[in-house]
């Protein structure tokens, strides 16, 4: 898979992060972020004000991505860039800005699947960790973030089945329609994250979702936190604040929960006792511990991504560029943007 000749610079916009990173083969030189600080005063990211911003940031995170990875443009073979599923408006920056580059230097444009780049974001090779184990095929991965949960069957780079995912809400939003019904400030999944390793994650206990199959579903959770925070706040006003610890942590218990008996059913169902995890949510801390604990006791190889390639970013854009650079699997410059934008093995 290693080709250290290959220069690609990447551009990820699906969302409220501008990214630009550069790979040399499959070795990250650049990734660079500016994220979006505006949508915190309006509790949730505004697709208008996060077009504009991408258009603001796209040219300096360029730059900085050139710079920082310490080569000239004239040096790239490709351009990647994430064609969806995202904000229409936030893609149309990065997809305009690809295509133009693209034509301007004269190199191929490859569109990328934002899901796919979770997904293989575990084979980029970082120089502060250039040994660490990539999964072997095939796996589970679980990919989940503020707009998507699913698991996933990856029996290839570019072959891969969808066995389950949410059919309402995703569990990022769980996490932060969670916090907004307790007071936090956006984006308030992180902070459910810090005030449950104070509490006692057993002192609540909310629904457990009954769904079929591999699929998920986390609207009647949310209905049932925003109830119960509403009935006991009656009662008593300073209630919040008065378990915010214990709150925080029977929530992130049962979200963790609803996750882990989905992943154990993959694995009886499939047999495949590799997992691996990506996109935002990835980042929790009771995630990672619960699939760590559950790995040690039932035999399972677990994959979990550094911090810099759980959020949305370029680098993971950039490395399922690479991938199908080798496969000369380019896109033409009549390519738009995907706001839905399904995995499929044909890919």
């Amino acid at each position: 898979m290693e080709n250290t000749s290959i220069h690609i610079l990447a551009i990820e916009s699906s969302c409220d992060d501008t990214s630009a990173a550069v790979l040399r083969g499959n070795q990250r030189l650049s990734n660079v972020v500016a994220t979006q600080k505006i949508h915190e005063a309006y509790g949730g990211v505004v697709p208008e004000l996060a077009s504009r911003a991408h258009q603001q940031n796209i040219v300096p995170v360029v730059d900085q991505a050139l710079k920082q990875a310490g080569i000239d443009k004239s040096a790239l073979h490709a351009i990647a860039f994430t064609r969806g599923p995202g904000l229409m408006g936030s893609l149309l920056v990065g997809t305009s800005f690809a295509k133009s580059l693209s034509l301007g230097l004269d190199i191929p444009l490859i569109e990328v699947n934002h899901m796919q780049g979770h997904v293989l974001a575990h084979f980029i090779k970082s120089p502060e960790e250039p040994k660490k184990a990539v999964p072997k095929f095939p796996f589970l991965a679980l990919t989940i973030s503020g707009g998507h949960t699913q698991i996933i069957l990856v029996k290839d780079y570019f072959d891969m089945d969808v066995l389950g995912e949410t059919l309402d809400d995703a569990v990022g939003e769980a996490f932060d329609k969670s916090a907004k019904i307790l007071g936090f400030p956006y984006p308030g999944g992180p902070l459910i994250d810090k005030f449950a390793a104070e509490g006692n994650p057993h002192a609540f206990e909310f629904p457990i979702p009954k769904v079929g199959g591999l699929n998920f579903s986390f609207s009647g959770l949310k209905t049932s936190i925003l109830y119960f925070i509403q009935k006991e706040t009656a009662k008593n006003p300073n209630f919040i604040a008065a378990h915010k610890a214990d709150i925080c942590a029977s929530i992130q218990y049962t979200i963790v929960e609803i996750l882990m008996r989905k992943v154990k059913k993959a694995v009886t169902q499939t047999g495949v006792r590799e997992i691996a995890i990506g996109g935002g949510v990835s980042a929790n801390s009771g995630i990672r511990a619960a699939l760590t604990t559950a790995g040690e006791k039932h035999g399972w190889t677990i994959h979990i991504p550094k911090f810099e390639y759980c959020t949305d970013n370029a680098a993971m854009i950039g490395i399922v560029g690479y991938l199908k650079y080798l496969n000369k699997d380019f896109t033409h410059q009549k390519v738009a943007a995907k706001a839905r934008y399904i995995i499929d093995p044909s890919l």
